[in-house]
Order: C-alpha cells, then sequence, then structure tokens
C-alpha cells in the first residue's frame, strides 16, 4: 500500500480520506476544463486511443515503482492504469477532477500540485504527465522539478501536442503555451537530464482535420476565442464519430499505432507526441 505520509511534507487527510495540499498554487487550465472532459471522456475516440497507447508503452518500459499521474485531470488515465493492475496515485489541483476521480473509484487521490504536495526529493519512482507539460510557462524548469522528484532510474511518461504550425485558438482556450516537434521535445528531456528511451507519434492521422478546422479559421480570424459554453459544446461534437465508415477506418489507423508502441516503433508524425525517458545520475 502506498503511505504518502512517508513520502510527503505537505499533504494532509480529511476525515473523508481526501488527500490535500495545505496551500494551493494557481494553475493555466481552465476551470471548466475538467467538467467538459469528462462529459466526453469514456465515449471520445480521442482519449479512449491515448489510454491505450499511454498503457501499451507503461507495458513495454514498466514503471519501478508506484506511478504518479500528476496533473490528470478526472481520472481518466489513472483509472486505466489502477484497472490494469498498476498502483497509481492521481495529483490533481482541480476540485472538479477530483471529484469525478473519486466517482471513478480511484483508490489514491490527492489535491494538490507537484510542488505543494511537498513529496520529498528522489521518492517518486515514476511519474505521468499526459498533456500537462504544454500548460507550463517554464517547461524547462517545470521538468527539472519533476527530475529532483524522481528517484535514481525512475521514468516520467509524457504526452504533449505536436507542431507549433497547428496552433489554434483551441491551444489559447486550454491554457497551452507551446506546441513540440519530436526533436524539440527530445533535446528538452535530454538537456534537463533524462535519457529519451521511446519516443513516437500518434493520431497521425488527425494534423490534416486540425489544420483545416482549427488553425485555417483561426489564421483567417473568422473565430474569436469561444466562451466556455461553446468550447465544450464544440469539444463534445469533435470528439464523437457519427460516422460508421469513418469509425472503422479511424480504428484501424489506432490499432496500428498502438501495434507500433508494443513493436516499439517510433513514428516520427502525429498530432501529439508520446516519450518515456529515464532518470539517469
Amino acid at each position: 500500500m502506498i503511505d504518502l505520509t512517508q513520502i510527503s511534507r505537505n499533504l494532509q487527510q480529511t476525515a473523508d480520506g481526501e488527500w490535500h495540499s495545505k496551500s494551493l498554487s494557481a494553475v493555466s487550465y481552465p476551470e471548466w476544463g475538467n467538467q467538459a472532459c469528462f462529459d466526453v471522456e469514456d465515449a471520445s475516440f480521442w482519449f479512449r486511443h491515448r489510454n491505450a497507447c499511454i498503457l501499451e508503452a507503461v507495458s513495454q518500459f514498466p514503471p519501478p515503482g508506484p506511478f504518479f499521474d500528476i496533473g490528470g485531470g478526472n481520472g481518466f488515465v489513472a483509472k486505466a492504469m489502477q484497472d490494469a493492475g498498476l498502483e497509481v496515485v492521481l495529483v490533481e489541483p482541480g476540485a472538479t477532477g477530483i471529484v469525478n476521480a473519486r466517482r471513478r473509484g480511484l483508490e489514491h487521490v490527492v489535491r494538490a500540485t507537484l510542488e505543494d504536495a511537498g513529496f520529498i526529493p528522489g521518492s517518486l519512482s515514476a511519474i505521468g504527465l499526459f498533456d500537462v507539460v504544454e500548460h507550463m510557462e517554464n517547461d524547462y524548469r517545470f521538468l527539472e522539478t519533476i527530475r529532483a522528484h524522481l528517484s535514481s532510474q525512475g521514468r516520467i511518461y509524457l504526452t504533449v501536442p505536436a507542431y507549433q504550425v497547428l496552433w489554434s485558438g483551441a491551444d489559447v482556450v486550454a491554457g497551452h503555451y507551446r506546441r513540440y516537434s519530436r526533436r524539440s521535445l527530445r533535446e528538452l528531456l535530454e538537456r534537463v537530464g533524462f535519457e529519451v528511451e521511446f519516443a513516437t507519434g500518434f493520431f497521425q492521422f488527425l494534423p490534416p482535420a486540425i489544420f483545416a478546422m482549427r488553425v485555417i479559421p483561426y489564421r483567417l480570424g473568422l473565430k474569436t476565442r469561444p466562451e466556455v459554453q461553446e468550447a465544450d459544446v464544440k469539444m463534445i461534437r469533435q470528439h464523437k464519430i457519427k460516422s460508421e465508415l469513418v469509425e472503422r477506418i479511424i480504428t484501424w489507423m489506432q490499432q496500428r499505432e498502438v501495434a507500433g508502441i508494443r513493436e516499439r516503433r517510433e513514428n516520427e508524425f502525429g498530432a501529439s507526441w508520446l516519450a518515456v525517458a529515464r532518470n539517469v545520475p
């Protein structure tokens, strides 16, 4: 069993068993974001495929101990890991995300940012950062903090959005600071001091659709920053596939991507990057 009191200096537990930090810092993520995601995650081809890719990467590069999903939102990834038999802790600063994660049945849930949680340096064996790093104004400094919390030979697993050329209003609304190329992501991780074990693109079929549906209208000024309700509706619409033929084609493509991760083949194209890196002395 995970004993959080042994690895943290700033967490406390409430009477109902919820863990939270004694202080809570602001984050670059919209308050409505977790609920908007929760409403679509279970039925979304995007969230389901991201989970499949992450779980395959974790299977190929197993965590050396308990897995800490930092900024894990509603616990969609963490619950899949828990169901797969992994010992996992969700660390999420958003109150809505924490409520939704507990509804999903996650055993270990902490309301905190990584910094506020006060984890002892070198105490975490595996850290997940799934679409988190792009929300950090200083990604290098943030990853330095991540590395300081990792044990020797500990691993990080992360996903980030690909290609700055795909930047659109959706990135602005989501609170992103940047998108990444595969090379820039590898160089960032190596500069921090990680050894990159695996880095691949996934959602290879999405960049043309993102460019047509988001980037072009954004650059032409046809879409301004949407209100919360409008963004919520658009997210729900974009995560549902109405055509049975399109769904079959996308499913086939997704299966190929998961098989590629199983075979440890690295794709050099995609709408997102998935990387696994090891903390080396």
